[in-house]
């Protein structure tokens, strides 16, 4: 049985949130390399999940109940994600210890 991948499309808000924390651990920390290993990481794990993004819970949230959020955690980061379609959307990306229900 062929695996359906999802298209993934990463949200403005997403990529800007992206390169602010790759920025803060490239020049702030002065560790490029954990910046990238970072980088290659969490963008494995984006196409990783790619493959089957509604096979796992739903965050639960009491602000936005219309929308099924879902989760990818990388280290200290949490990725959250809608599905429509095929298309898998990539809204934000968080610091893991931050109130996510006051966010999402």
């Amino acid at each position: 049985m062929e695996n359906k991948k999802y298209e993934i499309i990463y949200l403005p808000a997403f990529i800007n949130q992206f390169k602010t924390i790759l920025s803060y651990i490239t020049y702030n920390l002065k560790n490029k390399i954990a910046a990238d290993k970072l980088y290659n990481e969490i963008i494995e794990q984006i196409e990783k999940r790619s493959e089957n993004p509604l096979a796992f819970e739903i965050f639960k949230t009491t602000r936005n109940k219309e929308v099924n959020w879902y989760t990818i955690r990388v280290k200290n980061f949490t990725i959250f994600y809608v599905v429509e379609g095929n298309h898998m959307i990539l809204s934000r990306i968080y610091y893991s210890k931050r109130n996510f229900d006051k966010l999402i």
